[in-house]
């Protein structure tokens, strides 16, 4: 059975997103995913330019938040679309470092441990992605039908069409595909996702395979194998996930910026619509819906966070392991070579917003504290 580091589900995701690269099939998902977000977003924003200065502001807020988060989803997408070289060539680097650590056993053992946990870690992202895609959400849009006046019924998502809906069976029917809209859009904010997981754990396992080889080729039971080659490996390998950090660095810098560009106004506009509806007629039905949207687009921002600070923490414990080593029992020659290793891990490697800043769980921390300092504008203003 083929093992590999990104799972069975990811790699159907990605294949249906146009993300998979150099396939007959790619040119038609993307054009699909162009035509129905586009179309989407039409709608979305003629409705938020509706109802910029009318008096239910909640409403308003939500079409900015809906809106907002799709396209992010266009954005992500269109930026991976455009690095299907890069993406490629860490496909590419995968495939390599699985027929290397095929040959032996501690590698082995490592990299399945990290396959493991990825894809438990997708099964986790993709399921709480489509639990916000729930038949829950439903329930104050089917309370809808029974009203006499069927314009007035509201919609799963906030959009102004381009006809009046006059009908049951119409309005039922456009209910129906907003549903599946959303569970497309589900899917596909999973599998990008997921993604970013998989490839930080992957780079994660390299550098713990770096880290034991460092620890056992100048142990003394070892110290006879510690030759040219060995340490050319060592340097090898090290370059390798230098080079594969990079290749994710440039796959996700600029989905991260737009990430963080948008998501503090979306939290915030969630923020606020929770505060809002305590109390009010409508409000469990709208409390179900954007409390969980609310926690899976924070979710998201600390899986952005967690994975840069992931890849930092693992990238210094090279410098660690070679300074914990035996190296100073080895030629003077040799030594110097685990001084440029040293030297080099000094530098972290890490994922950047936009080629600005890092990464950081305490990046995350400052995403929470701006949005709830305009939720409590929002709400002074209000």
């Amino acid at each position: 059975m083929e093992i590999s580091t990104v799972s069975r589900v990811v790699k159907i995701g990605l294949r249906a997103c146009g993300i998979w690269p150099y396939l007959p099939t790619t040119t038609l998902y993307r054009f699909f995913w162009i035509v129905m977000l586009g179309i989407a977003q039409i709608f979305q924003y003629q409705y938020v330019v509706i109802h910029y200065n009318t008096d239910n502001f909640s409403h308003f807020m939500d079409g900015v938040s809906s809106a907002m988060t799709y396209s992010l989803l266009f954005v992500k997408l269109t930026i991976l679309w455009a690095n299907q070289r890069t993406f490629s060539d860490i496909l590419q680097m995968m495939a390599v470092d699985w027929e290397n650590c095929v040959l032996a056993d501690r590698s082995l053992r490592i990299t399945t441990d990290k396959v493991k946990l990825s894809h438990r870690f997708s099964k986790w992202i993709i399921g709480l992605q489509l639990t916000v895609i729930n038949p829950i959400q439903l329930r104050g849009t089917c309370c809808n039908i029974q009203r006499i006046n069927v314009s007035a019924r509201e919609y799963i998502l906030k959009m102004k069409l381009p006809f009046t809906v006059s009908t049951s069976p119409i309005y039922v029917l456009i209910t129906i595909l907003q549903f599946f809209y959303l569970a497309i859009y589900g899917c596909g904010i999973s599998m990008v996702n997921s993604l970013i997981v998989t490839l930080i754990l992957h780079i994660g396992g390299q550098i713990d395979i770096l880290r034991e080889c460092l620890l056992t080729a100048f142990s003394k039971n070892m110290m006879s194998t510690v030759d040219s080659i060995t340490l050319r490996t060592l340097i090898t390998k090290h370059q390798q996930i230098i080079i594969f950090s990079e290749n994710i660095e440039n796959l996700y810098t600029y989905i991260a910026l737009m990430l963080f560009v948008s998501d503090t106004p979306i939290i915030c506009c969630l923020g606020f619509i929770i505060v809002t509806s305590i109390g009010t007629t409508d409000g469990p039905a709208i409390l179900v819906r954007s409390v969980l949207f609310y926690l899976v687009m924070n979710l998201e921002a600390f899986i952005y966070c967690f994975a840069g600070e992931y890849l930092s923490a693992k990238s210094k414990m090279i410098g660690d392991a070679a300074y914990n080593s035996l190296w100073y029992d080895v030629a003077t020659k040799k030594n110097l070579i685990i001084l440029f290793i040293i030297l080099r891990s000094q530098k972290r490697l890490t994922i950047t917003i936009g080629k600005v800043m890092d990464l950081s769980l305490e990046r995350f921390t400052s995403v929470v504290k701006a949005s709830a300092s305009y939720i409590s504008v929002l709400l002074a203003m209000y």
